[in-house]
């Protein structure tokens, strides 16, 4: 594990810049969203893709055994060997001045000193889930982006970008309720849309978008969110929305799936809609769930 001879440089400060564009701190950092990257007093080391997986598991599984951590990393291996191989990983990590690694007695975990950027999305999602000021969890609507790992396919790493997707996830849609019951609709939305762009195929984000058009009084791009998803989820998924969305704008349409006979009379009949996408001359009626 060596220094990065060549790494890129910011031209104000000289110092190596993260792929994600972030300025390193004088500590060691270690980047697991985007794929692995460590900083050690801001310039990137070298790690043998072996070793790689040792530091990212530990530094998801703080404080796990050596025995834990060797099922996980070798898992069709017989325990000795695996155990073995561990042991040899630990010492080649132990040579090298930048270790991130401690280990004590049977445990593993991660340097003191190290920061590992998944740590800044768990808080950033525990402190919107706790009630944090709408206007501050705006500013952090970006943590966790990024996939972790992406092109790792171990079971453990499947499973941990899961784990963080549905953090991710939540957090913007409880940023998003926050604005929305704040009356910030603007902010409101930007969350919410934020989470569609993440799953583009999740209802929850969606019906948040409907409710906040809807509280803001604009019907016309409440009907078009709602089919924009229906659209979209009968193209992909042959599924449609549920009835809990459905009944979000059941009141807005009950005008239009009235039968003409039951309108009041003399009342004007609904206005063709303009198109709205290509090929579509209206929107057409919501379906009838029976």
């Amino acid at each position: 594990m060596t220094p990065q001879e060549s790494a890129p440089h910011d031209g104000a400060h000289g110092a190596p810049a993260h792929p994600s564009g972030r300025q390193p701190d004088r500590a060691i950092h270690l980047f697991l969203l985007d794929g692995f990257s460590l900083l050690h007093d801001g310039t990137p080391v070298v790690v043998p893709r072996g070793l790689q997986r040792i530091i990212a598991l530990v530094g998801l599984r703080p404080g796990a055994t050596r025995a834990h951590l060797a099922g996980l990393l070798w898992p069709d291996t017989p325990e000795e060997r695996a155990m073995s191989s561990l042991r040899t990983a630990l010492w080649r990590l132990r040579q090298e001045g930048s270790c991130p690694v401690l280990t004590a007695g049977d445990t593993v975990r991660l340097d003191p000193a190290v920061r590992l950027d998944i740590d800044d999305l768990v808080r950033a999602a525990e402190r919107v889930r706790d009630g944090g000021d709408p206007r501050w969890a705006a500013r952090i609507r970006g943590a966790g982006r990024h996939d972790l790992l992406p092109g790792w396919y171990d079971e453990w790493v499947l499973l941990e970008r899961e784990r963080l997707r549905q953090l991710r996830l939540h957090m913007l849609e409880d940023i998003a309720r926050g604005h929305l019951h704040a009356g910030q609709h603007g902010e409101a939305l930007q969350a919410a849309l934020e989470a569609v762009r993440a799953e583009p195929l999740r209802e929850t984000p969606h019906r948040l978008i409907v409710e906040i058009h809807l509280d803001e009084g604009n019907a016309y791009e409440a009907l078009q969110a709602f089919y924009v998803y229906r659209d979209l989820l009968l193209r992909e998924l042959q599924l449609e929305p549920s009835e809990t969305m459905c009944d979000l704008l059941s009141d807005l349409l009950a005008p239009i799936s009235r039968p003409a006979g039951a309108r009041l009379s003399g009342a004007r009949p609904p206005a063709k809609r303009a198109e709205t996408y290509p090929g579509r001359s209206a929107m057409p009626a919501m379906p009838v769930r029976r």
